[in-house]
């Protein structure tokens, strides 16, 4: 399938029984879990039964599995205590996204915080997040995908060309990806939506990263404007990126095989939209 849709899953209460339930009423090929609360440091164990069985039912369905790491992991951070609970946190996600068999763990880029210097908190993340990639040495291990921000206030990585300097400081690690969240990129200042808006942001962000980096899209349309650094998803086709330019992302040689994950709002009925939607776009690329 060129390209899996799907979304983010809610799993409290099961991964298997509540995720993947979930995942059916959607008619999602792909989904995405939380492993550990995002908005906090807690990184619980998991249950082995609801692993297995979801490991379980993901190859039966053939269904590729994602886990979102927590919101508050920041490796540019001047404050040690979050940068060491940074590193906990990935390290639980990674582990977690094995044991599930998950194919990718997200993880925002973070901020130089406390007025230093971009480079200064990039020597930071090679510190810190390097042995964490060399650590994924078992062949099922997932692949760390880095996700830029909306530019808001020291961000590390908003723009295509932001993703250089970061893969730079990790040696273009061969487990080191990329997922890129349409409304995020937009908000930096890439026009999506613009006549060759998707070909041309794209087309950058291989140049930058190289071929084969871009491994997972988070498909979501922005409530704001261009360039508003405005982290507020919409549902596909209702904000200002527009139907049309999702299915120009789609067409490009840098998405085949790439799944999309929706992040947007509506509950399930928006959720169950999104993703016909998306699906339909998908049989029109030609």
């Amino acid at each position: 399938m060129r390209n899996p849709v799907g979304g983010h899953v809610p799993v409290a209460g099961g991964l298997a029984t509540v995720g993947l339930g979930y995942a059916r009423e959607l008619g999602a090929e792909t989904v995405q879990v939380f492993v550990a609360n995002p908005r906090g440091w807690a990184t619980p164990v998991g249950n082995p039964a609801q692993d297995a069985r979801f490991r379980a039912e993901c190859e039966a369905g053939s269904i590729s599995a994602w886990v979102h790491a927590p919101y508050l992991i920041n490796f540019g951070s001047h404050t040690e205590a979050t940068v060491e609970k940074s590193v906990e946190s990935l390290r639980h996600s990674l582990r977690r996204g094995r044991e599930i068999g998950a194919k990718g763990v997200v993880v925002h880029t973070g901020s130089a915080t406390g007025g230093r210097p971009r480079e200064v908190a990039l020597a930071q993340v090679r510190e810190r997040m390097l042995p964490l990639l060399d650590e994924l040495t078992h062949e099922d291990d997932p692949y760390l995908l880095l996700e830029s921000t909306a530019g808001q206030g020291f961000s590390l990585c908003s723009r295509t060309w932001d993703f250089g300097p970061y893969f730079d400081a990790l040696d273009h690690h061969p487990k080191l990806g990329v997922c890129l969240d349409t409304c995020h990129v937009f908000a930096a200042g890439h026009d999506l939506a613009g006549p060759q808006g998707a070909a041309q942001t794209l087309d950058l962000l291989v140049d930058t990263v190289g071929e084969g980096r871009l491994k997972l899209i988070h498909a979501n349309d922005s409530k704001d404007v261009v360039g508003a650094h405005k982290d507020r998803h919409a549902n596909i086709g209702a904000g200002h990126i527009g139907e049309e330019a999702f299915g120009k992302l789609l067409r490009h040689p840098a998405t085949e095989n790439v799944p999309l994950i929706i992040e947007t709002p509506g509950g399930k009925e928006g959720h169950v939209a999104d993703i016909e939607l998306l699906k339909k776009l998908r049989e029109r690329r030609g």
